[in-house]
């Protein structure tokens, strides 16, 4: 999943973002709000962290103004602002969750792994299509009574297909749910990540529509 992480904060900027690289997310990490907004209207997240007190622009106002211009994204607020006016007021903005700092690293990921669950419609821990049953707090995924750990990159692919089973994702749509903006993508990843993904899942496990993309098949 591609994450925007918005935190001025240096120090727990960094802590954050490899905290989320470790958990295979691909990360794009901002530090005031006017870049928070322009990066949020011109690129796709799965989810964003917004921090409150940002210069440029307040991220009570990039969260309105995220919400009023129609998007969607799961959004969850990482803020020292404690005060319970101060939770009520990012709530109703639009926010879907709340954490305050400082705070575990593992329980981010769990709010993080509810808040993508509920935008999504899903209400169940584990993402199922039938086929393929995938555990995103634990990166294992049980296909034909075989459970198997992912690796980063094999997890990060097979959960942005698994997010939107039916869809045919293209290369480059795979390929942003797989690096940040740093990172430089690897020739033929994608292809590799599922020719690999397959020899654990089996063949039909992943479905390639030819000059378009891959998909897994929705529940039947």
């Amino acid at each position: 999943m591609r994450v925007l992480l918005v935190e001025d904060d240096r120090m727990i900027g960094e802590a954050v973002q490899d905290t989320l690289k470790d958990g295979s997310y691909a990360v794009d990490w901002v530090r005031d709000g006017r870049l928070a907004l322009t990066s949020l209207e011109t690129h796709s997240y799965d989810v964003a962290l917004l921090d409150l007190g940002l210069p440029g622009k307040d991220g009570i106002d990039v969260l309105r103004a995220v919400r009023a211009g129609g998007n969607l994204v799961p959004l969850l607020i990482i803020t020292a602002r404690d005060a319970v006016e101060e939770r009520i007021r990012g709530l109703d903005a639009g926010a879907d969750d709340y954490i305050l700092k400082p705070f575990e690293m593992s329980e981010l990921l769990a709010r993080m792994r509810a808040v993508v669950r509920r935008r999504s419609g899903q209400a169940a821990p584990v993402m199922s299509n039938g086929i393929i049953s995938l555990d995103p707090a634990t990166r294992e995924v049980t296909a034909t009574g075989n459970v198997t750990r992912l690796s980063s990159r094999e997890f990060a692919l097979l959960q942005a297909l698994m997010l939107r089973p039916g869809a045919i994702l293209s290369r480059t749509e795979l390929e942003d749910r797989i690096y940040g903006w740093n990172e430089e993508v690897e020739s033929n990843a994608v292809e590799f990540l599922i020719h690999s993904l397959r020899k654990k899942l089996g063949a039909q496990a992943i479905k390639n529509v030819r000059g378009v993309g891959w998909m897994v098949s929705k529940q039947t």
